[in-house]
């Protein structure tokens, strides 16, 4: 155990180190100035970050992955379809209350929606979406016209809101998608999809495993939309700048900090065990060596998280706020400081790794876990530099998402569907913890040092999650035709092989 979780530290410690330096050499220089406290800090924070992300990757693999393919394939082995979809729907409202990320995104916006109500409604999103992603893997429907379908009615929802003037929401809505898809979520759903599609059987099980994610992360947005447009009032929204002070989590309020974080992990992991040990009651019957694999997993998660998110709200939310604030000042280095910090802080989610290892082992290698995090990495930092050019320019987010998408559902005519299934699950994957409570707090810096209105924050700062989780889409599916051509080109080198080898034959003869 003890090799295992030194493999998952030296892998964390590779995915932070970038961050932590780049941050680390912007202090230095004349754009920014950060106090020995606050390099301490975010220092710490960061080694700290390190053990977090360890921890969780290894009981990710103990917990999270075998509960969601022993409730995918156990279920489905019931053939009770009814059962199956119940358990899916509960189990997806379950993990989405569990997710920090939503946790930290409604706590950013408690002054204009209730944390509990979004986190509820966005929940049922998740929920229903999950059930919709089962139906897809039990009757083996196509990814590309489902995701077309809802993204068709997801814009005509965006349209409405922008006739009735609450067009503020839309980024907000966006982002609720990009934040369910977390470090929690991710391993649960991912593997749930596998245990079914395996149980299920027959060709392109593992093609039809993927592409849950991706559906899990359109329905909050559906849902968030459609509160807001029923919402009656005017829905208001007030920075609170206290909130990204780096006093607010240190000294005497250092223990209180870290006591909310460990209720909430505890709170989420402990719906998420419940539920399962009824399940392990009445259908599963798994081994007590499973169980306590199991067990120990969960012990590992929760530790892991409590660490991760602790080092997260004290030293990277705070820092990130401070950075974008002052790099607003200079608006073509916020640019080029947002494309370096996108590509550098997707290394470091959670989520990402569990799901390139994923990806590699169900394609057989086809897709490695280095041309993924490439691709990702790519993507994540085109998506943060566009933001911040749109926070200094000031328009809709709508410029950026309705072409984008339209981008990525034409490409997905056209790729293999496994990558348009990895893909579409890798936009919201890269939005993962870091995202919310660095990359966000970074944008919102820089837009209340631009603007004096609260509402701009919510308007420019907000939907940079949405961007996050949408160029990936992109940059994998591209990714796809170059596999394409390589294959191509294998083959037909392979073939000129065999012709030339004939050639030689018939020489020899003559």
């Amino acid at each position: 155990m003890f090799k295992i979780l030194w493999a998952k530290l030296k892998e964390a410690f590779a995915s932070v180190l970038p961050i932590t330096l780049i941050v680390i050499a912007v202090s230095f220089t004349p754009f920014v100035t950060l106090s020995l406290k606050e390099l301490l800090t975010f220092s710490i924070s960061a080694i700290f970050l390190i053990f977090g992300i360890g921890l969780f990757n290894l009981g990710a693999d103990l917990a999270m992955t075998p509960m969601g393919e022993q409730v995918g394939s156990g279920l489905t082995r019931s053939k009770s379809l009814s059962i199956l979809l119940s358990v899916c729907f509960v189990m997806g409202v379950l993990i989405t209350v569990a997710e920090p990320d939503l946790s930290v995104l409604a706590g950013q916006v408690e002054n204009a929606v209730s944390p509990t109500l979004l986190i509820a409604v966005v929940g049922i999103g998740v929920g229903f979406f999950l059930l919709v992603s089962i139906l897809k893997i039990v009757f083996k429907k196509d990814l590309s016209l489902i995701l077309m379908f809802f993204y068709m009615a997801l814009f005509m929802l965006g349209t409405l809101m922008l006739i009735f003037g609450k067009e503020m929401f839309l980024p907000l809505a966006f982002d609720s998608g990009g934040v369910t898809t977390g470090p929690i979520t991710v391993p649960f759903i991912m593997a749930l999809g596998v245990g079914v599609a395996g149980a299920i059987g027959g060709r392109g099980a593992n093609e039809n495993s993927f592409g849950l994610i991706s559906l899990c992360s359109v329905g909050p947005i559906l849902a968030l939309m459609s509160l807001i447009l029923f919402s009656k009032g005017d829905l208001k929204f007030e920075l609170s700048t206290s909130t990204y002070s780096i006093d607010a989590s240190l000294g005497s309020n250092f223990l209180p900090t870290v006591i909310n974080v460990a209720k909430e992990v505890g709170i989420a992991l402990g719906l998420i065990v419940i539920f399962f040990m009824l399940l392990q009651i009445i259908v599963l019957k798994l081994s007590k060596q499973k169980l306590s694999q199991i067990a120990i997993g969960i012990i590992y998660t929760f530790i892991g998280l409590v660490v991760f998110l602790t080092a997260v709200t004290v030293g990277f939310m705070p820092i990130g706020f401070k950075l974008g604030a002052e790099l607003a000042e200079f608006p073509k280095l916020l640019i080029v400081s947002g494309f370096i910090v996108g590509m550098v802080v997707v290394l470091a989610e959670p989520a990402v790794h569990v799901l390139n290892k994923q990806v590699e082992e169900i394609t057989g290698g086809l897709v490695t876990k280095r041309a993924m995090l490439i691709a990702l990495s790519i993507g994540v930092g085109i998506s943060i530099g566009l933001s911040m050019l749109r926070i200094i320019y000031g328009f809709s987010l709508m410029y950026y998402l309705i072409p984008g998408y339209f981008i990525s559902l034409g490409l997905a005519l056209l790729v293999p569907k496994l990558y348009t299934a990895i893909a579409f699950d890798s936009g919201g994957v890269a939005s993962g913890p870091l995202t919310s409570s660095f990359i966000l707090p970074l944008a919102i810096g820089a837009c209340a040092q631009t603007y004096a209105e609260s509402s701009a924050v919510l308007n420019y700062a907000f939907g940079i999650v949405a961007m996050v989780a949408m160029t990936p889409l992109i940059t994998i599916q591209v990714l796809g035709f170059r596999a394409i051509a390589t294959a191509i080109i294998k083959e037909r080198i392979a073939m000129k092989r065999i012709l030339d080898a004939d050639d030689e034959q018939i020489i020899d003869f003559m």
